[in-house]
C-alpha cells in the first residue's frame, strides 16, 4: 500500500475525454468514408475503446501503453476501418512515454506504427479488408509519417520544457535554503555576540558582588545594579534579534547598534574592571558595516575580560579610503 501511494493517480478524466472523442469522432469519420473503408462493427468499437482505455495506465506503465496503443491502432487500420481520431490516443501515449523519460520506447512505437501502416497500405492490402481496395499513395504515406514525427517532436519539446522547469524549481529551492542557512548563521552570530558580552560582564560583576557582599555592601550594590542594567540590555537585544524571526518582513522596532554606542561598551567594560581607551572617531558607515564593527569591538572586549589577565585595552579607529581600520589591543 505504501508503494502504491507513491505512484501517480490514474488520469480518469483525460482518459474518458480522449476515449469518448475517439469513439464519437470515428463514427463521424465512418460516415464520411463509407464508400472507401469498412464500416464500424462491434470489433472496431472494442478496438477503439481498448486503445483509449489503455491510457489509464500511461503514467504508471508508459512503455507497455505506448506499444499497446500503437499495436491496437495498427490492427484497427489493418482491418480496413476508417481513418479518424484513433491517432489521438497514440499521440497521448507517446507524449506520456517521452515526458517520463522513455524516449526510445516512444520513438520505437511510433516507428513501428508507421512501418506497419506502410506495409498494410502498399503490400498487404490485397488480402485485407475492404475488398477491392487499392494501394495508398506515397503522398498519403508521407503525410502520416509527418504526423508521426510531429507528435514525437512535440513530445520531446514538452519533455525539455518540463526538465527545464524542474531544474528552475530545484535552483529556486536551493537558493531559498541557502538564504535560510545564511539568515540562521547571522542570527546565531548576533545571539552569540550579545549573550557572550553581556553574560561575561554579569559573571564578573556577580563575582565582585559576592566577594564584597560582607565587607563592602555599597560596592556590592553597585555590582548588582550593573548586573541588572546589563541583563536588561541583553534581553532587549535578544528580543530585537528574535523579532526578525517572528516577523521577517517587518522593520526592526529598534535601530541596530553601531560604533556610536562605543561609550556604552566602554562603560560596561569599566563595570567589569576593564579600562578602555578609544582613539579616533567613528566614521560614517553603512548600517551593515556599522553593526559588524560594533560586534567586533564588543567581542574583542569580551575576550579581554574573559581570557586576559590585563585590565587595560585600547580601541583604535581609522579609515583608509573606503576601508575601515579597526584595531583592539
Amino acid at each position: 500500500r505504501g508503494d502504491e501511494g507513491q505512484r501517480p493517480a490514474r488520469p480518469w478524466r483525460s482518459t474518458v475525454l480522449v476515449t469518448a472523442f475517439v469513439l464519437v469522432g470515428s463514427s463521424f469519420a465512418a460516415h464520411a468514408q463509407e464508400a472507401e473503408r469498412a464500416a464500424l462493427d462491434p470489433f472496431a468499437r472494442v478496438l477503439l475503446f481498448v486503445t483509449g482505455a489503455a491510457l489509464l495506465w500511461r503514467q504508471r506503465y508508459p512503455v507497455p501503453v505506448v506499444f499497446g496503443t500503437a499495436v491496437t491502432t495498427l490492427v484497427y487500420l489493418g482491418a480496413g476501418y476508417p481513418y479518424g481520431p484513433v491517432f489521438v490516443a497514440v499521440a497521448v501515449a507517446c507524449f506520456s512515454a517521452v515526458v517520463t523519460g522513455h524516449r526510445r520506447a516512444a520513438w520505437a512505437a511510433m516507428g513501428t506504427l508507421w512501418a506497419g501502416h506502410a506495409l498494410v497500405a502498399h503490400w498487404l492490402y490485397r488480402w485485407l479488408p475492404p475488398s477491392g481496395d487499392s494501394a495508398a499513395s506515397w503522398g498519403q504515406e508521407l503525410v502520416i509519417a509527418t504526423w508521426v514525427v510531429a507528435i514525437a517532436a512535440l513530445s520531446e519539446l514538452a519533455r525539455a520544457r518540463r526538465e527545464q522547469w524542474a531544474r528552475e524549481r530545484a535552483e529556486r529551492a536551493q537558493a531559498a535554503r541557502r538564504r535560510a542557512d545564511e539568515e540562521r548563521l547571522r542570527i546565531a552570530r548576533e545571539l552569540h555576540d550579545v549573550l557572550a558580552h553581556s553574560i561575561s560582564v554579569i559573571n564578573v560583576q556577580a563575582g565582585v558582588g559576592l566577594a564584597l557582599l560582607d565587607t563592602d555592601p555599597e560596592q556590592a550594590r553597585t555590582a548588582l545594579t550593573t548586573i541588572k542594567d546589563q541583563s536588561k540590555e541583553a534581553l532587549g537585544e535578544v528580543r530585537q534579534v528574535l523579532d526578525t524571526l517572528r516577523t521577517p518582513g517587518d522593520a526592526p522596532r529598534a535601530p541596530a547598534p553601531g560604533l556610536d554606542r562605543l561609550p556604552e561598551l566602554v562603560e560596561q567594560a569599566a563595570g567589569a574592571g576593564l579600562t578602555v581607551e578609544v582613539e579616533g572617531k567613528p566614521p560614517r558607515l553603512s548600517p551593515g558595516t556599522d553593526l559588524a564593527a560594533f560586534r567586533i569591538v564588543q567581542e574583542a572586549l569580551t575576550n579581554v575580560v574573559r581570557h586576559s589577565g590585563s585590565r587595560y585595552a585600547r580601541v583604535r579607529l581609522g579609515r583608509d579610503g573606503g576601508t575601515l581600520l579597526l584595531r583592539v589591543d
